[in-house]
């Protein structure tokens, strides 16, 4: 995918501060991630597939450990276990990367450097990566420069064998919890003490914990859709909405459920949940290779309509003169369906590209009717096949019959 007499540099993310001497905790680039599966700071990768050298078409620096960092922070990659883990064989320590820059650079003509390029990004921290591009450019004026996201998109949206397989086991441990909750919700228990249910469960089967921050909404708290306090106490009566999942080995999951507080749904939140189960499933249906985005999101909101209609949101009558916009349907579903699911919560694609097998989305409609206090919103992962889609989520429960059943027990 690069032109002649390239070479592609890619950074790992910074440690970042909090306040006095803190710092969040690590969290890789993931598209160096993706490339050598090395989750480890400090650390770059050089790629230059015309290196007159050979064993210069690949080399990654990472961190030289010493005793005082194994002491404080614990052991670093050797070289040895660098080179075992990624299977590159050039493996040099990060202090030197200057020194091999300089050489190596005079002879490309085609320098590839990473942005965040995701559509939704909103990046106010400058990166490392960042500050390296403008660091390369003052000393290299003359090369010619390339954007490395493009690339690296195309190659992200198509999962493999072992990308889904990893997926998967994410899948499973998010059931695992899921399932863990159905015994343990009930009237009075804290949003919080749910969170909590969670992420013991995950940790103890493998994962590091949450794929993203946790939604735990009861009652109105259901219609926020970034809902994250999670602090409030969960009232006999109402759903609670929980949009909570696992990540494993760096790939994430994401599910969403909605459940009644007391184990029994009432008449009108049935009516809602089923709505979005036939949405789900109608939407599941369309989700096929060839279909676009844009043109997905309008048909899954022509099969919210008849259900917000049949629902008594609004007459027919009604939903034929609003136009357009839609603008009746997007007051109780004013979110998209569908988003690409992968080393990233909302992974990276080609902007608009069309879906095709191999790609793997999560599929969550919901409706949201703020003056009632209901929030109902399902949501599983799926593999785009040639025949039909594979739900990664499929053995978790979904029907409301069956979770009032395993809530009763």
């Amino acid at each position: 995918m690069l032109k002649p007499k390239s070479m592609v540099i890619l950074h790992a993310n910074d440690v970042y501060p909090t306040n006095a001497d803190g710092s969040l905790p690590f969290k890789q680039n993931s598209e160096l991630f993706y490339l050598t599966g090395v989750d480890q700071e400090d650390t770059t990768l050089i790629l230059m597939p015309d290196a007159v050298d050979p064993k210069e078409r690949e080399i990654l620096f990472v961190k030289e450990t010493s005793e005082l960092i194994a002491i404080w922070e614990g052991e670093k990659l050797t070289k040895e276990k660098a080179r075992f883990l990624t299977g590159i064989e050039r493996i040099e320590w990060t202090h030197s990367f200057d020194t091999f820059l300089h050489r190596m650079a005079t002879q490309v003509e085609n320098i590839y450097l990473t942005t965040n390029e995701h559509l939704r990004a909103s990046v106010v921290v400058e990166t490392r990566n960042a500050r390296f591009i403008k660091d390369c450019q003052a000393r290299y004026p003359l090369h010619r420069y390339e954007r490395l996201a493009p690339l690296l998109h195309r190659l992200r949206v198509i999962k493999d064998k072992e990308e889904i397989k990893i997926m998967q086991r994410a899948c499973d441990i998010t059931e695992a919890g899921f399932r863990r909750l159905l015994g343990f919700i009930k009237p009075g228990v804290g949003e919080w003490e749910i969170e909590a249910e969670l992420l013991h469960e995950f940790v103890r089967r493998g994962s590091r914990g949450f794929a993203y921050p946790p939604i735990i909404g009861a009652g109105k708290n259901a219609c926020v859709l970034h809902y994250v306090e999670n602090d409030q106490v969960c009232q006999d009566g109402d759903l609670v909405l929980l949009d909570v999942a696992a990540e494993y080995a760096g790939w994430a999951s994401d599910l969403t459920r909605t459940v009644p507080v007391n184990g029994k749904f009432t008449q009108r939140q049935r009516e809602v949940y089923d709505a979005v189960l036939r949405v789900f499933r109608g939407a599941n249906g369309i989700l096929r290779p060839g279909n676009t985005p844009m043109e997905y999101q309008k048909q899954v909101i022509e099969l919210m309509e008849r259900e917000l209609v049949g629902l008594g949101l609004f007459t027919a009558k009604e939903a034929r003169a609003q136009g357009s916009d839609k603008a009746l349907v997007k007051k109780y579903f004013m979110h998209g369906t569908s988003h690409h699911l992968g080393l990233d919560v909302h992974d990276v694609s080609p902007p608009h590209e069309p879906f095709a097998e191999g790609m793997v989305f999560t599929i969550e409609p919901g409706i949201y009717i703020r003056e009632e206090a209901i929030g109902v919103r399902i949501e599983n992962d799926v593999v785009i096949c040639k025949d039909s889609n594979f739900d990664l989520m499929r053995n978790i429960p979904i029907e409301a019959d069956e979770i009032e059943a395993l809530m009763q027990k």
